[in-house]
């Protein structure tokens, strides 16, 4: 401490452990905490990553600072950015680029909420969440596995059997036209099949001479 008195060195050296118990007490009360520790989903469908954080009423909008990523193998993607009370979407990683819409209306509440859409196989992984405010920081982190889409197999269509060919059959209705309209021929036909009948009768009986007593 070169260049204090010996009066503010004591008084450095007070105000010391003083200053340590309040970052302590803050640190004890500022948590973030995730919703719900782990999650699975289906590639292309869509899901909602939750946290929440610690909010004090007299906290400025500016002192907060939030800072979300994907704790991939290759590197760190980030999916979403709070600079001073603002989404920074400047600095979302481009694998999410366009697949994360967040509440906003919920941050002052204190909590996180992500929508990812359309997901992929590649966003499995570990989700950190990192929030900074004036009344102290801390972070919470989940895992995300996401497995492929199940291919669905189009619906088999019923074996159709070939219908017999109907030429050789004939309709009963056309039958039945056909016999009202050869009735009265029918009866024009009999009736000089009779009347024929009867005078070839008659004419028999003309000609066969008549026995004499």
């Amino acid at each position: 401490m070169m260049g204090f008195s010996l009066k503010q060195k004591k008084m450095i050296c007070r105000m010391l452990p003083l200053l340590i118990l309040i970052s302590c007490v803050c640190a004890a009360t500022f948590v973030v905490n995730v919703t719900q520790s782990s999650y699975q989903a289906e590639e292309k469908h869509n899901i909602t990553l939750e946290w929440t954080f610690t909010t004090k009423p007299d906290s400025s909008p500016d002192s907060l600072f939030i800072y979300c990523e994907l704790q991939a193998a290759e590197k760190l993607k980030v999916l979403f950015h709070v600079f001073k009370g603002v989404e920074a979407s400047l600095y979302t990683d481009k694998q999410f680029a366009g697949r994360v819409q967040s509440d906003k209306d919920v941050l002052k509440e204190g909590r996180i909420r992500l929508h990812v859409s359309r997901l992929r196989t590649n966003d499995s992984g570990v989700y950190r969440c990192q929030v900074n405010t004036d009344s102290g920081w801390g972070s919470a982190s989940c895992q995300l596995s996401v497995t492929e889409a199940v291919e669905e197999l189009p619906p088999q269509r019923p074996t159709i059997r070939p219908q017999p060919e109907r030429g050789g059959n004939i309709s009963p209705f056309i039958l039945m036209g056909f016999g009202v309209s050869a009735l009265p021929l029918l009866i024009i036909s009999i009736t000089a099949f009779v009347v024929m009948k009867r005078k070839s009768r008659e004419k028999r009986n003309v000609e066969v001479p008549q026995r004499q007593p």
